[in-house]
């Protein structure tokens, strides 16, 4: 299916969650001087205008990046970095997505792989990444074409899958297909993104990870509502494969504050811990 489109949701709450995750994955590759590769399976177009026609229509954003404000979040320092870097005055016109958020922090010797499937979004992401000589991009299935991929040349990566899951096999091929990935490249950090629209999906993903064998996974969560199979999306998550050491501090300090600055109501929670311990 080809119907979803991101720009309807950019710097929605569950952007919020997964960019801060992205970036803290990103610096800590980062602090090595050796090249990395960042492979994106579903990069979308990579910067969205939130004025747009699709933005507007649902306005996701307001409670989301809208919400946040620098100056309340020195903590975050990084990230408004780069949604700074894309307006170029005090105004909340563009949110970037993961592409131009990865690009952001990779230097020359890194390489950036970009997935996208959709035609006029890959047709939108070729032109705002073509410049960038480090950054490719391919109009195929993320997911097939991740595999062909691994292990890549620098033996270090992050491999970020956010899929729409409009299709409820998405859940167990994404499963399926960080497994198989896994097995070709176990030292790379792995960065999964879900929606909670059903929690019985979610737990079901969950048990996958902890019987899969792989070791070393945490999971990070933020809901704006109690769970409902009637209100759409109320929580999202970010699984994620060998995360950097400071990650889970990280995350556990930051999440209480988010969950209070973009909670819908009392319902709301967020989760960070470990799935399987090292």
């Amino acid at each position: 299916m080809l119907s979803y489109r991101h720009s309807f949701h950019a710097g929605n709450f569950a952007d919020v969650l997964k960019h801060i995750v992205l970036i803290e994955v990103l610096q800590h590759l980062g602090k090595k001087d050796k090249a990395f590769d960042y492979i994106d399976t579903h990069s979308g177009a990579g910067l969205y205008h939130l004025a747009s026609v699709h933005a507007e229509k649902l306005q996701e954003y307001q409670n989301g990046i809208a919400k946040l404000d620098a100056a309340d979040w020195p903590e975050l320092s990084a990230y408004f970095s780069v949604i700074n870097s894309v307006n170029t005055d005090k105004s909340l016109l563009y949110y970037p997505g993961s592409p131009f958020i990865a690009l952001h922090f990779m230097r020359r010797q890194d390489r950036a792989w970009l997935y996208e499937l959709h035609p006029e979004d890959a047709g939108l992401l070729l032109q705002n990444t073509q410049n960038i000589k480090r950054a490719r991009v391919m109009r195929e299935d993320g997911l097939k074409g991740l595999l062909s991929l691994l292990p890549p040349v620098s033996r270090r990566g992050l491999v970020l899958i956010d899929p729409s899951y409009e299709i409820k096999s998405d859940y167990d091929l994404v499963f399926q297909t960080v497994e198989k990935a896994y097995a070709k490249f176990p030292t790379g950090t792995y960065a999964v993104w879900y929606p909670v629209v059903e929690r019985s999906r979610i737990t079901r993903l969950e048990k996958q990870f902890i019987k899969s064998g792989i070791k070393n996974i945490q999971r990070f969560e933020l809901a704006v509502t109690a769970d409902s199979d009637e209100r759409g999306m109320t929580s999202s998550g970010m699984i994620v494969i060998n995360p950097p050491w400071q990650l889970m501090d990280t995350m556990s300090q930051l999440l209480p504050k988010l969950v209070n600055r973009l909670a819908i109501d009392s319902g709301a929670f967020y989760k960070s811990e470990v799935l399987v311990a090292e």
